[in-house]
């Protein structure tokens, strides 16, 4: 079965720069708390170390 990464925002917007701004609504999320499950991949991974320092990520079995 292919992996998925539950992401969930924890941390505020507020005062970030853009691009993290971006990133993250990229991956799909929009307020705080608010989880969203996407596919394991290296793009994926890539906008999560980014913002790594807003979100929670943990991998789910599909």
């Amino acid at each position: 079965m292919a992996k998925k990464l539950e992401i969930t925002l924890v941390r505020s917007l507020i005062g970030r720069p853009e691009d993290q701004r971006v990133t993250v609504k990229t991956l799909g999320l929009r307020k705080m708390h608010h989880t969203v499950v996407q596919e394991d991949n290296e793009a994926m991974r890539g906008m999560v170390n980014k913002v790594s320092h807003l979100v929670k990520v943990t991998e789910v079995e599909a």
